[in-house]
């Protein structure tokens, strides 16, 4: 077997290097047998030399196979799961879960905390009062078996090599990498032991990856590394041009999720995005022959209550008030409100969402840094969409906030991040 130096030098000068090397290099970081400097080499190399087909499966399987993979095989129902790469308001998975598992595929859901200027579905769930997502792997299997959904946080024995690798690229600038996000997805969603998974993989400014052609190429390397690996998969790319709803912050975002599950209205292109979601999930995991007949199989389990149902069996499951689900009051709720008001009359021809995204986390909604506690109550709801058209003084976002200090410096930042053109 060559050795680490050996690996780092084949993968520097552009060779391509063999899946037991791989291996042999994802399995000795794991252990603690190769250290921090020689593995941000080998991601460095990868950053710039990049990773075949073959290659990326080899790593995704090597970190796949780090840790425990979950066994659904006695589940009867196909098992499914959604992977978003990030946006601003995006408030799928509390919604799309309750669908998907109501309509007869369960759904073993593993999620993630906010990132930069994303936020995170992890976050937006322990806005209710109560609910875990620290399940253990036992408890998470038990809840799938016994409910048909259960969403949780990555667990111990769930990809370590992921969370090792994941913590070395933040601090190596190996982040933006195509194999290696492919890598770390992968690995974590495949070891919840799903048959199926519908990816929404997003582009625009509050987006990783900016251009349609980027998020393309992301989607592909993703769609193929499940492929190999025997699962059934699909890429939809969403616009991250403007936020995803109305509402941005954790409380609030569960609060339009249930308010969907609700049956009221709620932003169109919300509830389109989670019913293809949905219907993607159902269609490949073969619970419906076609995509139509998913999204009509969603939208009459969304119609009929069951859902609902559904969604009040998880929060109790996982330790949350179930009261929550028809009753947003029981949300954290901050306590005061301020807005951002249009300084012209005009259109709204842009919005630099990621910038958006980052005054909600210097509110409180996210971190900024790794020990930073979220505030759950705080974020705003856009009053305006792109196209719209408003007058001098009309309200283009409500900031709703406990700590007054960071107002300002919120109020001004959406102001800048909301384009208007004059009319």
């Amino acid at each position: 077997m060559p050795t680490t130096i050996e690996i780092i030098r084949r993968k520097r000068d552009g060779r391509e290097l063999d899946p037991a090397d791989i291996a042999m290099l994802v399995e000795g970081y794991a252990r603690g047998d190769i250290p921090d400097y020689q593995m941000a080499a080998f991601l460095m190399a990868v950053f710039l030399r990049g990773l075949t087909t073959a290659e990326t499966r080899a790593l995704t399987e090597a970190m796949l196979y780090s840790g425990a993979v979950v066994d659904f095989s006695c589940l009867p129902i196909p098992k499914a799961d959604k992977h978003s790469t990030g946006g601003v308001g995006d408030k799928t998975s509390p919604a799309l879960a309750p669908i998907v598992a109501a309509a007869g595929v369960a759904v073993p859901m593993i999620s993630g905390r906010g990132l930069g200027h994303t936020g995170g579905t992890l976050d937006k769930l322990e806005a209710i009062p109560g609910f875990r997502t620290d399940l253990s792997l036992a408890d998470f299997r038990r809840q799938v078996e016994d409910i048909g959904a259960a969403l949780i946080g990555q667990t111990p024995e769930i990809a370590p090599a992921d969370k090792k690798l994941y913590a070395l690229r933040d601090v190596t600038g190996t982040v933006e990498s195509i194999p290696l996000i492919t890598a770390s997805i992968m690995s974590k969603k495949l070891a919840a032991g799903i048959d199926a998974l519908a990816l929404d993989v997003k582009f625009g400014s509050g987006a990783f990856m900016k251009s349609r052609a980027a998020a393309q190429a992301l989607a592909d390397s993703l769609t193929s590394a499940g492929e190999a690996m025997g699962k059934r998969v699909a890429a939809l790319l969403t616009d991250m041009n403007q936020p995803l709803g109305r509402a941005i912050g954790n409380a609030l975002e569960i609060a339009e999720a249930q308010q969907l599950l609700r049956g009221e209205p709620v932003a169109p292109a919300f509830r389109d995005l989670t019913l293809d979601l949905a219907a993607h999930m159902l269609a490949l995991a073969g619970r419906v022959e076609t995509i139509a007949d998913g999204r009509r199989l969603a939208s009459a389990t969304l119609a009929s209550g069951a859902a609902l149902a559904k969604w009040r069996e998880i929060i109790a499951a996982q330790g949350g008030d179930p009261r929550v689900a028809e009753d947003d009051r029981r949300l954290p709720k901050a306590a005061h409100e301020a807005v951002a008001r249009a300084p012209h009359a005009g259109r709204v021809a842009a919005m630099n969402t990621e910038a958006i995204g980052m005054a909600a986390v210097i509110l409180g909604a996210g971190r900024l840094t790794l020990d930073a506690v979220i505030n759950p109550a705080v974020g705003f709801h856009m009053e305006v969409a792109l196209g719209d058209r408003v007058a001098a003084g009309d309200a283009l976002v409500r900031v709703y906030y406990d700590d007054a200090a960071q107002v300002p410096e919120v109020i001004e930042r959406l102001s800048a991040a909301i384009a208007i053109t004059a009319d």
